[in-house]
């Protein structure tokens, strides 16, 4: 089997476990971290570990593995596929090793392994899609007159704009617990006046600005990737903020103001 051959493949097979894993998640079983981690999960599960590592464990294969695999490339050092690379490391490399240890965590709170190791599997894979189609001549990777593209530079527009919403709604939730605190309250101001979760609109807005920008089916599908994971987690959040919260905003959504 070619290289590209192998890309196709995988490309489609992520594709159609977009569609599982939204139907697994929105109606069969709640990603068991954070606020839907009651303790008391089934066994394979797996063993807990401590959740500011797992942060860690599930995201450097999204900044290590794709830096190497881009690198791998012929067309590494050309100048929009560099671009692109600093965009997905922006992102990346903050979230693997700044933001798990900027979150305020209860004491001895941990996250089931399964999660974790799933995560690094399915992470890889995205980060081989998407670091492969900027620099792998085998795959055809063509981004020689890319910078005077205005799709380029529409999606890094597209892809700032998701990245200030996401990590200012993820200060904001931060500042909510102060020194010492480790329960829940309701965030409120700015978007979240409207969605239960603006950070995963961010986050769904930087992936979307990076399809556009690398204008590839790599980047259309880590889109619905993203959905997929976001869309049913951002419901249940919003589900368990009604439930737990009497006061809660009755006109608030969970992801799409006004609409879901």
């Amino acid at each position: 089997m070619t290289i590209a051959a192998f890309y196709n493949d995988l490309l489609l097979a992520y594709a159609i476990m977009s569609v599982l894993v939204f139907v697994v998640l929105q109606w069969i079983v709640k990603a068991a971290y954070g606020r839907h981690n009651d303790g008391n999960l089934a066994w394979w599960w797996g063993p807990g570990i401590p959740t500011r590592w797992s942060w860690v464990i599930m995201e450097a294969p999204s900044s290590i593995g794709f830096a190497v695999i881009f690198f791998m490339g012929e067309h590494a050092l050309t100048p929009a596929p560099l671009l692109l690379f600093a965009l997905w490391q922006l992102h990346y490399f903050h979230r693997s090793f700044i933001y798990p240890f900027k979150r305020k965590l209860k004491p001895g709170d941990k996250t089931p392994l399964l999660i974790p190791a799933l995560a690094v599997l399915t992470n890889l894979g995205i980060a081989f899609l998407n670091a492969a189609i900027l620099s792998w001549s085998e795959l055809g990777a063509d981004y020689g007159q890319w910078l005077v593209d205005p799709r380029l530079w529409l999606g890094v527009l597209i892809f700032a704009l998701g990245f200030w919403v996401n990590r200012r709604a993820d200060a904001m939730l931060a500042a909510l617990r102060k020194p010492g605190e480790s329960g829940y309250k309701i965030p409120r101001g700015w978007l979240y006046n409207y969605i239960s979760c603006p950070n995963y609109f961010g986050e769904i807005l930087i992936w979307t600005g990076w399809a556009i920008a690398s204008w590839s089916l790599a980047g259309a599908v880590f889109v619905l990737w993203t959905v997929a994971n976001l869309l049913p987690r951002a419901l249940s959040n919003h589900r368990w903020y009604r439930e737990t919260f009497e006061e809660y905003p009755a006109k608030r959504r969970a992801l799409i103001p006004g609409l879901l």
